[in-house]
């Protein structure tokens, strides 16, 4: 049976067109690293190696809310630790200055020290982490203390809230790293107010007012206690972060390596069969140019 020109022809341009696209997939992996290049290559690996990629997004941003927390977290154990010491010295204060050999003279010089006190435990109440205050509540923007009289306060207001700047660790878990500042401080005319108790004994030692200077000594033992406790709570939260971090990064190495035997090539094995296919490509080339080459003027 006779076989036209033209249908050995278009079968010639077939297994041309087979050779290099087997050529070109075979590029594609050496050059890519990757085993699966396309949705056909391996749909079911593909869908897997996607699910894999969201995971590690979602524990890339849970690493950094970690980060975020801990910068929070330290921050606010260092300013309540610096309050603590302040409050140690300013009870100290107050037991020298109740003694009877102290003059009114030594308690109104000693006022000048407590109004140091009370602005820096001011300072540190307006605390900031990356231009957010860490004791506002959510209201991270804005300054949570202001006095009122800069010269000289009688009075602290608060301009945050209630609830607490939280960080998301895990699905369905948060983490409070700031905090709801009112609660630790006081403001206004608070009971539990520790600028209530400076802004009092500053009084009471210009007023040479030995039973205010006792009240103040008295009050100063609850706010350190109080400020101790949640350095306490501060720490224990740190400790929380940095397992539930150690998770994460497990987490991380174990699906960073499921998704790399899933797509990652073996190079080495691409590269001969790489070479191989353009070894078969270079041999049907070479084929069909033999075969298009023949014609009748060949025999004359």
């Amino acid at each position: 049976m006779r076989v036209a020109n033209r249908t050995i022809f278009d079968s010639i341009k077939i297994n041309l067109d087979k050779a290099t696209e087997a050529m070109a997939e075979a590029n594609m992996v050496v050059s890519s690293g990757k085993k699966m290049n396309r949705l056909s290559d391996d749909p079911v690996g593909l869908v897997t190696v996607l699910d894999l990629r969201s995971s590690l997004a979602n524990i890339e941003q849970l690493q950094k809310n970690i980060n975020t927390g801990r910068s929070w977290l330290n921050m606010a154990e260092s300013a309540m630790s610096q309050i603590e010491d302040v409050l140690s010295q300013a009870k100290a204060l107050t037991v020298e200055m109740s003694s009877a050999n102290r003059s009114s003279d030594d308690r109104y010089q000693a006022a000048t020290v407590v109004d140091g006190y009370l602005r820096q435990v001011f300072s540190l109440a307006n605390t900031e982490v990356a231009g957010r205050y860490i004791f506002a509540g959510t209201e991270t923007s804005a300054q949570p203390f202001a006095f009122d009289d800069d010269n000289n306060p009688t009075l602290v207001t608060y301009a945050g809230n209630d609830d607490p700047f939280a960080i998301k660790i895990g699905k369905d878990t948060n983490v409070d790293v700031g905090r709801n500042g009112e609660q630790i401080f006081g403001a206004n005319w608070d009971a539990d107010n520790i600028f209530k108790t400076l802004i009092d004994l500053k009084t009471a030692l210009q007023g040479n007012d030995v039973q205010g200077i006792q009240n103040a000594m008295q009050t100063s033992d609850d706010h350190l206690e109080k400020i101790r406790n949640l350095v306490s709570d501060t720490a224990g939260k740190v400790i929380r972060l940095d397992v539930k971090e150690k998770i994460i990064r497990d987490l991380n190495l174990t699906y960073t390596e499921r998704m790399s035997k899933l797509e990652d090539a073996d190079i080495a094995a691409a590269i001969v069969e790489l070479e191989a296919k353009e070894l078969a490509y270079q041999a049907a080339l070479n084929s069909s140019a033999k075969v298009m080459n023949l014609s009748l003027l060949n025999y004359l």
